[in-house]
């Protein structure tokens, strides 16, 4: 079986900065209105009512944790099976009660005030992340790195981050309002 060749670092640093940049933006979302987030994450029905308004104070310090062992690199091997798992968790969560028939359930991605209802596309946008973070999770290959690497590091962090708003724009607010909108009209 063919060995695939060591992750260019440029690449392994794009992603691992933009895992760290999602997860820094959604804890302090979280943490912005921990109440609130508290009253989401307790209304997924996943783990009794109590137990989950404690663990919801926890979960954007766990975020921010990931996003800081992400960028230190002795830490960023557990930082990687960390962010892995907490997204699938998500995932299964997501996934469970759109399997429930709780489309009408907000997802709590957003920032506070923002509610936006489950779909299956965030379970799909969750496991698209997962598959990233195993790519940076691959052997890096040991080469010079220069300003032209930082300089592609670092736009590609902001068209990266440019995308992800627009699509999760797109299919979280526009999608939903048009297809309601062409079914009102029909």
């Amino acid at each position: 079986m063919p060995t695939l060749p060591p992750l260019d670092p440029a690449f392994g640093y794009l992603i691992i900065g933009s895992a760290a940049l999602l997860f820094a933006v959604a804890g302090g979302h979280k943490l912005r209105s921990l109440a609130a987030f508290a009253e989401v994450f307790a209304a997924y029905r996943v783990l009794p009512e109590s137990a989950a308004r404690r663990l919801a104070r926890l979960v954007p310090c766990l975020e921010f944790a990931i996003a800081l062992a992400l960028l230190w690199p002795p830490g960023r091997r557990a930082a990687l099976a960390a962010a892995s798992a907490l997204l699938a968790a998500y995932a299964a969560a997501l996934g469970l009660n759109l399997l429930r028939g709780r489309r009408e359930l907000d997802c709590g991605c957003g920032a506070a005030g923002d509610r936006r209802p489950i779909a299956a596309w965030m379970v799909w946008r969750n496991v698209l992340l997962m598959l990233a973070l195993g790519i940076a999770a691959a052997p890096w290959g040991a080469r010079p790195f220069g300003a032209a690497d930082l300089a592609t590091i670092i736009g590609g962090l902001i068209a990266l981050a440019v995308l992800y708003a627009a699509v999760d724009k797109l299919l979280g607010d526009v999608a939903p309002r048009t297809m309601a909108f062409s079914r009102g009209t029909s």
